[in-house]
């Protein structure tokens, strides 16, 4: 596909600059976390969607303390509910309020993050994310009408980024993150048993908890920015 190359294109072009630019002080960044996530507007609450996140990163030196970074991050979002009740239509169709969605995505975040103390690291920016896979199931059955090529949901995601690390030992780190959608991803039409209906924008709403390998920490230290 041709996003995979651009993304693949930005990537290295992006980390074979900066390396010539600031004298081989690039840092990398190996990356395996776990998702909480769930669909603001789908009429399921809480964080209940489990998912992964996984990739690879450049942190790229530009003043002391400060960073740039650029990744590439496989990440599964969605929703999900379990049965809420049993019931059968005039149909006899079976209704049980379960529902569950995965939404899975290519990202490319860039933030900017601050290290204090060499231990703790915040960092804030944003990220665009390419739809790859969709799957959603309402009562327990597959929805055979939504398909990546569907145009159910959209096939880009805008979202900004919250992000905090900790040092766990030497280059190895933990890091939380918070993610969300700053341009709808769906609007769909909801009807109750009463017949009501109405509609509802919907929006990724992610935490993430990460293990963060960096590559390269010492020789980067060795030629950091002094200001």
């Amino acid at each position: 596909m041709n996003f995979f190359k651009i993304i693949i294109i930005t990537f290295i072009v992006t980390v074979v600059v900066s390396t010539s630019a600031i004298g081989q002080i690039i840092k990398g960044e190996a990356i395996v976390g776990l998702n909480l996530t769930h669909v603001e507007g789908d009429e399921v609450s809480g964080f209940k969607k489990f998912g992964l996140n996984i990739g690879a990163g450049a942190l790229i030196p530009f003043k002391k303390n400060w960073d740039v970074s650029m990744e590439v991050v496989y990440n599964q979002k969605g929703a999900r509910q379990s049965d809420q009740y049993h019931d059968v239509d005039t149909l006899g169709i079976v209704t049980t309020g379960a529902y569950k969605l995965r939404l899975n995505y290519v990202e490319v975040p860039i933030l900017v993050h601050y290290t204090d103390k060499e231990f703790i690291t915040i960092g804030a920016g944003f990220s665009w994310g390419r739809l790859v896979g969709v799957q959603e199931w309402e009562h327990g059955n597959l929805v055979e009408s939504t398909t990546l090529n569907s145009n159910t949901y959209n096939k880009n995601d805008f979202s900004y980024i919250i992000d905090a690390r900790i040092r766990i030992k030497g280059p190895l780190k933990f890091g939380v993150r918070y993610q969300s959608s700053m341009v709808k991803i769906r609007t769909r039409e909801f009807t109750n048993f009463a017949g009501d209906t109405w509609t509802r924008d919907q929006f990724n709403r992610v935490l993430t908890f990460r293990l963060i390998y960096i590559f390269n920490e010492t020789q980067s230290k060795r030629n950091k920015p002094t200001e």
